[in-house]
């Protein structure tokens, strides 16, 4: 683990935003800036920090966590489903293949909280799946739960959707779903039993797919991230059963305890967005850094190459 004194120099270093003008057209996401490159998207991953579908401050670190852990995942999964991966210039940045992304994002739950908690807790379902009484937070399911949302636009909030509205809608069809039910099972299992090797628990997480080719040669690919604290929650294993049978909340590796700061502020995504002070940015980006180093078993290395330089001679590469 690095140091809290080198994490906090970075904090007038993180990266905000990127310009890479001349390189291709900007589709800028609440923490990835995308550029459109011929039949490739460059990925760029930001240190910005978001919550509730709005971007709060930026995390030293975090966007090369997040980016590095992305690749960890795509090279692990292939076996169940290819991904849009081609290369990585830089630990910030991936290549990737252009795809037309599905118009759903898939959640998949092991254990009842975050969300789907307050949804049981107010007696509406979740995603259209209505739970059994008498569940208590942060329970496990006695199989996981595959509960899909819609994409929010810019500024709006992604909205749970049944698989039987998915259909009724045309947003996605059959058959296409179905392979995108399997294959989201299938990664939700095989990383909860890499997970469990690190004493780690994945409790949920978002998966968001695409497909590429045309007519019977289209494919079903996994872009995006992957496994990340962005886009799931992990809790630490050998604690949960004792935690969770005296009531306490597990111990965490993700970003909840984020969602949960700003609930404290009076804040969940509308509103003026609070000021999270310099101590709590740098323990966010300890939390990312540790649970990197839980995940892959290697030492987390800060990016020594500048971003800038690596995206300005990507930018004469693409341009040459």
């Amino acid at each position: 683990m690095i140091s809290a004194d080198l994490i906090r120099k970075q904090l007038e270093h993180t990266i905000g935003e990127t310009d890479l003008t001349g390189l291709g057209q900007k589709i800028q996401g609440k923490v990835r800036d995308c550029y459109i490159v011929g039949g490739n998207r460059v990925i760029v991953t930001t240190d910005r920090l978001s919550a509730f579908d709005r971007v709060i401050t930026t995390i030293p670190f975090k966007g090369q966590v997040l980016s590095q852990l992305a690749v960890y995942w795509f090279n692990k999964t292939k076996h169940i489903i290819d991904n849009h991966l081609i290369s990585t210039p830089h630990p910030n940045v991936m290549i990737t293949t252009e795809a037309e992304v599905l118009p759903v994002e898939v959640v998949v739950r092991g254990y009842i909280t975050g969300s789907a908690w307050r949804d049981y807790q107010a007696g509406r379902p979740v995603s259209g799946i209505a739970l059994p009484s008498g569940l208590k937070k942060s329970e496990k399911f006695k199989c996981a739960l595959l509960t899909p949302s819609t994409k929010a636009a810019h500024g709006e909030h992604d909205l749970p959707i049944s698989s039987e509205e998915i259909l009724k809608q045309g947003l996605v069809n059959g058959d296409l779903w179905k392979q995108v039910e399997e294959k989201a099972l299938a990664l939700f299992a095989f990383a909860t039993e890499e997970a469990a090797k690190r004493n780690l628990i994945l409790v949920d997480t978002k998966y968001e797919f695409g497909t590429v080719g045309e007519g019977k040669n289209r494919k079903l690919i996994l872009v995006d991230e992957v496994h990340t604290p962005d886009s799931s929650r992990y809790w630490i294993a050998n604690t949960y059963a004792q935690r969770f049978a005296a009531g306490a909340d597990p111990d965490m590796l993700d970003k909840e305890f984020v969602r949960r700061k700003l609930m404290e502020l009076g804040y969940m995504g509308d509103g003026e967005i609070p000021v999270l002070n310099d101590d709590f940015r740098v323990e966010t980006a300890q939390k990312y850094i540790s649970t990197f180093e839980r995940l892959t078993g290697e030492d987390f290395v800060p990016a020594v190459e500048s971003l800038d330089m690596a995206l300005a001679n990507l930018g004469r590469e693409q341009r040459s």
